[in-house]
């Protein structure tokens, strides 16, 4: 383990709010309550670049602003380029809008029947329970829906999406969204997931979540007892560099794991952000250490205003491949595209297949050496006939 990874290193402490009671603190309603939101509050601590500036103007006309006190601490204010900073503060770039981006890059509102429910793959739905989220990402996908600030006027329609899923015995599997599920009150998480866990063919629930980045004073004993009460919830965190992986943060994934949650992380690949090998490496050694298991690392949807932030699919390629051979497999996620227009979600790796043949599969592996595997089977090629050798030993009959 590095030293910069080690756990004494790990942010911990109430930084800026050290004068704050510990009782607030851990509060996660005060949070949400003393959030940063506006232009003004950003510059009691630091001074915005002229880009920042006009993005934090505009920002209620495009993605809200708002940051939770326990994550604005991890902002290095002497740092422009700073990786929390650019993911959490408004840029003017964000109101520009280039050829290939667009409002809906998933296709999600052409595949929803009811208000708020996404079926798009056969056996599975996406549940969009809020519009609401602790800190709002600069590269939401749903920057169209969420916080209301484009007039989208999403509502959730619970009972509606309910009786959808009730009414197709089909769907196995539904994703928690938004927003985030976890800004919910206890009662009504509760009654949700009680609902969905009522369903005699529903196998699988899941919740997508950064509210353990972002406000891990949430994740309280109350919640984890709903958890417990519906288990297994299986639960997708978003950290994307490894300052996000705090003492605090690792606390609230403790908490999840004992109350029998399975967590996996989702990062973004974002340019100036987690764009680099070394980078991504911390980060996913970061995550084992907190019984996160390192699942899925997105290609930046072609949101609107997002070309600031996406990197080159060829950069995520480099990671992968650096990533193999150098580290636990256990550690290395699998890079997907959502494909534009609501294709789903398509796996892109590096070619370790070098050729295919009748009788065999050529393969390179992390050194770039290759190796010869037979496709035969018992002496026989796929789709053809045994290979005999003229002289044949005899068998011997095994008592």
């Amino acid at each position: 383990m590095s030293s910069a990874n080690s756990r004494r290193n790990w942010y911990r402490g109430q930084g800026l709010w050290r004068h704050v009671p510990a009782e607030d603190w851990k509060n996660w309603g005060w949070q949400l309550k003393n959030r940063i939101t506006t232009e003004e509050e950003v510059e009691r601590y630091f001074t915005l670049s002229p880009e920042e500036k006009k993005g934090c103007y505009f920002a209620n006309k495009k993605l809200a602003l708002a940051i939770t006190p326990y994550f604005f601490n991890l902002i290095d204010f002497d740092d422009k380029d700073c990786p929390i900073r650019r993911q959490v503060i408004p840029r003017i770039e964000e109101m520009e809008t280039s050829p290939e981006e667009m409002l809906d890059p998933c296709g999600e509102d052409d595949h929803m029947p009811v208000p708020g429910l996404v079926h798009r793959y056969p056996d599975r739905v996406l549940f969009l329970v809020t519009d609401r989220c602790a800190a709002y990402c600069r590269y939401c996908t749903r920057s169209r829906l969420v916080s209301n600030s484009q007039g989208y006027d999403f509502h959730p329609e619970f009972e509606q999406g309910i009786r959808y899923i009730e009414s197709h015995p089909e769907i196995r599997d539904v994703l928690l969204s938004g927003g985030d599920p976890l800004l919910l009150a206890d009662r009504k998480l509760d009654y949700l997931l009680g609902r969905l866990r009522a369903i005699d063919h529903l196998e699988f629930i899941r919740i997508g979540s950064r509210i353990p980045i972002f406000l891990p004073q949430r994740i309280t004993p109350e919640l984890c007892d709903i958890f417990r009460k519906h288990e297994p919830i299986w639960m997708s965190i978003h950290a994307n560099h490894p300052k996000e992986c705090t003492f605090e943060v690792k606390e609230a994934c403790d908490r999840l794991s004992r109350a029998g949650v399975p967590l996996g992380n989702q990062s973004v690949l974002l340019r100036g952000v987690n764009d680099n090998v070394d980078t991504m490496k911390d980060l996913v050694h970061r995550l084992l250490q907190m019984r996160v298991r390192p699942y899925y690392l997105y290609q930046c949807d072609l949101i609107t205003g997002s070309a600031h932030l996406r990197a080159d699919v060829l950069k995520g390629l480099e990671i992968i491949e650096n990533l193999r051979g150098h580290t636990s497999g256990y550690a290395i996620p699998q890079f997907v595209i959502d494909a534009p227009g609501g294709g789903g979600k398509v796996p892109i790796n590096p070619e370790y297949v070098k050729e295919i043949n009748d009788g065999e599969i050529v393969i390179r592996n992390y050194e770039g050496k290759t190796f010869n595997y037979s496709r035969q089977v018992g002496g026989v090629k796929p789709g053809g006939t045994e290979q005999v050798p003229e002289e044949a030993p005899v068998g011997r009959v095994m008592d």
